[in-house]
């Protein structure tokens, strides 16, 4: 009984301590976001010149280490972490004018986050799709810093409230008739829903379900899907 008592008294400080890094690290993000993100667009000129914010979160990202098991937490640290990143490799490599530019952005480039040295594909495809296979709704989140993603948003994703964030991205992104083209009954979407079309097509539901799920205005009957070239344009603000 003793033992158990100083095993919680040791361990509670630890716990007390990663939920205030935590906490720091989503409210110092959602401020960072909030200075330099405008209209789906990121202001790498002014990071460029000045990068200090940025590094500081992604240097107390490094060391902080969350367990899946606190779902909401994980998610929207590696979300919001996934986010960063992008934009601190592409501000490394500024001024250029899509983030392909950059030999081996997303799948050889190890980033060292959460006390992992990791790509940022391996972020996206293994500890979040990977971890919560049924959650499609990732692909609306996680922005490639090309302006065929779905846009970045001018704040940090929540633990408190993940859920009505990745909600209310998917449905923007699936009303946007810039994302979802619709001629009569022809449709045009991007290749998110090629790539990643296992995603969308679980359970035996169709990718047109998908879609209409989130649409205010359905896919007309008998659409014929096909897919856009996905844009890889820097989305930095002009």
């Amino acid at each position: 009984m003793k033992r158990s008592i100083l095993m919680l008294i040791f361990l509670v400080p630890t716990f007390v301590a990663l939920g205030q890094t935590t906490t720091t690290f989503f409210s110092d993000a959602d401020v960072f976001l909030k200075e330099y993100v405008q209209d789906g667009r990121v202001d790498y000129k002014a990071l460029k010149k000045d990068p200090a914010q940025l590094d500081a979160l992604i240097k107390m990202a490094e060391g902080m280490s969350i367990s899946k098991d606190h779902s909401d937490v994980y998610q929207a640290f590696w979300i919001n972490g996934y986010n960063l990143h992008v934009i601190k490799g592409i501000v490394e490599n500024y001024p250029l004018k899509s983030p392909l530019d950059i030999p081996g952005f997303f799948d050889k480039t190890e980033r060292n986050i959460g006390g992992k040295r990791i790509t940022l594909n391996d972020i996206e495809n293994k500890l979040l799709r990977g971890n919560f296979p049924s959650e499609p709704r990732f692909h609306f989140v996680l922005v490639c810093a090309g302006l065929g993603c779905p846009p970045i948003i001018a704040e940090a994703y929540l633990p408190s409230k993940l859920d009505s964030q990745l909600e209310r991205q998917t449905k923007k992104a699936l009303n946007d008739p810039n994302f979802i083209r619709i001629n009569k009954n022809k449709v045009k979407v991007s290749q998110i829903f090629e790539w990643y079309k296992g995603d969308f097509t679980q359970n035996g539901q169709k990718l047109s379900d998908f879609i209409d799920i989130y649409r205010m205005e359905k896919l007309p009957g008998k659409a014929k899907i096909s897919y856009y070239p996905y844009d890889w344009t820097l989305n930095e603000i002009q």
